[in-house]
């Protein structure tokens, strides 16, 4: 196999796989009363959009979020369908998207340089502030209730597990992609 077709397979491959870690994470949930249970979906995006990079992340989240709206249950609680994106957690849900393309823009600049794993990092903080943003928004509109007591409600106490979960997904990341490289397994590009 030439070496375009076993980089395209291997792409192929490695997105599956994310969109379906993500799936398997989404699963460990404790669930709330706010509608918006504690999961390690947060972790499982942002470690897909600095394991694969910009499209490979991006396309991982997507993957998820697809399968998700066509009634596949890889939602919290092992719900889908459509009715979950229109529902409380909708906007967390395609905000994945938004937060998978930063962390992946994050990778992009992945070196040993402490300035450019800060950059990294707040990209994923960054993408995971949208994600909060879009999903207190949704569940403003549908609880019918303001803004601000929206993000108190489904934003704030999430928000330092979510950093960690962002940081540790950076962490985790450059020390597979490097132990992988090393073996020789691992020839993803970020692009």
């Amino acid at each position: 196999m030439n070496d375009k077709k076993k980089n395209a397979t291997e792409k192929i491959v490695l997105t599956g796989l994310m969109a379906a870690i993500i799936a398997v994470l989404s699963q460990l949930a404790i669930p709330l009363p706010t509608h918006v249970p504690i999961t390690l979906q947060t972790f499982a995006i942002a470690l897909a959009g600095y394991f694969l990079g910009v499209k490979g992340g991006t396309a991982a989240a997507a993957v998820y979020v697809l399968l998700g709206a066509v009634g596949v249950p890889v939602f919290a609680n092992w719900s889908g369908g459509f009715s979950v994106i229109a529902g409380y957690t909708g906007g967390f849900i395609y905000g994945f998207i938004i937060m998978a393309f930063l962390c992946g823009l994050g990778a992009k600049l992945c070196s040993k340089k402490l300035l450019d794993k800060a950059v990294a990092i707040a990209l994923g903080i960054a993408g995971l502030a949208c994600d909060h943003l879009l999903g207190a928004v949704q569940y403003a509109v549908i609880a019918d209730i303001s803004l601000g007591k929206s993000l108190l409600i489904v934003s704030v106490p999430y928000i330092v597990k979510d950093v960690i979960s962002v940081v540790c997904a950076y962490l985790i990341s450059i020390e597979v992609v490097s132990r992988l490289a090393k073996l020789g397994c691992y020839s993803y590009k970020k692009a």
